[in-house]
């Protein structure tokens, strides 16, 4: 069998001994070290921005309010003839209000229109977390609410019944009266889908768990979403989103309207 020369087996040993290796391994224990240490760091500081209870984040958001929300809701959001007082709205109806760009309000109209965001998601969970700590109030809903793998038919049902007299079946928005109206639901986020049903904004009713469970309101984001991004539409073409209003008509025109032109034809051609 071959066996290495003496020499070339030193000269291996010699440069795993080296000054150059030992530096090497040293160098690459403190990357791994330091890669892992980071990693669980910003993974122990993501969770705490999450943490609406901080002190930090309910005093970040204070110095928010103070600046940019105070002239209408007063100090310690207390309301003015501006503004609401915002005691007890809880942190679920200011990430819906600020999340959707809907405050700070550009004019006092008769409904705050959707808008971008004047806030980052960060700040948006800063004064959020402000004022949920002023007094008990609807909370941001569990993310497990908010995955839309619920039941698509018992949801679609359930805002039917519930939903469709002023968002349309299909979610594509309505009229109201005095200028309002019901926003359309197909580009809303599902988490601000949630805060709405909770929180009930403007002109919409509250529906607390008593009336639709979260179960109900996750399936009520499952049927959402599944017609927002399903191909074609529900059920063949959209027609406008309009619903029945649109099939209806549709049938009138087209429909009777060709059943009657055969008629004439038919009793028109020469026997």
């Amino acid at each position: 069998m071959f066996k290495k020369p003496r020499q070339t087996r030193k000269s291996a040993a010699a440069r795993r001994r080296s000054p150059l290796a030992t530096t090497v391994l040293l160098g690459l224990a403190l990357l791994v070290t330091g890669g892992s240490y980071a990693a669980l760091d910003s993974a122990t500081s993501a969770q705490a921005e999450t943490d609406l209870s901080s002190p930090q984040m309910i005093s970040e958001g204070e110095t928010l309010f103070n600046s940019n929300c105070a002239t209408c809701h007063g100090i310690d959001a207390v309301g003015t003839e501006a503004g609401p007082s915002l005691v007890g709205v809880g942190a679920a109806s200011v990430d819906f209000q600020v999340g959707t760009g809907r405050m700070p309000m550009q004019s006092n109209a008769a409904q705050a229109p959707s808008k971008p965001t004047q806030f980052s998601d960060e700040q948006t969970k800063q004064l959020a977390a402000y004022v949920a700590s002023l007094a008990p109030g609807p909370a941001i809903p569990d993310a497990k609410y908010l995955d839309a793998k619920g039941d698509a038919a018992r949801g679609a049902e359930i805002f039917r019944i519930n939903c469709a007299m002023c968002h349309n079946v299909a979610g594509a928005g309505g009229a109201l009266t005095e200028g309002k109206f019901a926003p359309e639901l197909q580009t809303v986020e599902p988490v601000h889908i949630y805060e709405a049903m909770i929180t009930g904004p403007q002109n919409m009713p509250v529906f607390n768990d008593a009336n639709l469970s979260p179960e109900d309101k996750r399936d009520i984001i499952t049927a959402l979403q599944y017609q927002t991004h399903v191909s074609g539409g529900v059920a063949g073409q959209p027609l406008g989103s309009l619903g029945p209003v649109s099939e209806g008509l549709f049938i009138w025109i087209f429909g009777i309207g060709a059943s009657v032109a055969t008629a004439v034809w038919l009793t028109t051609r020469p026997n």
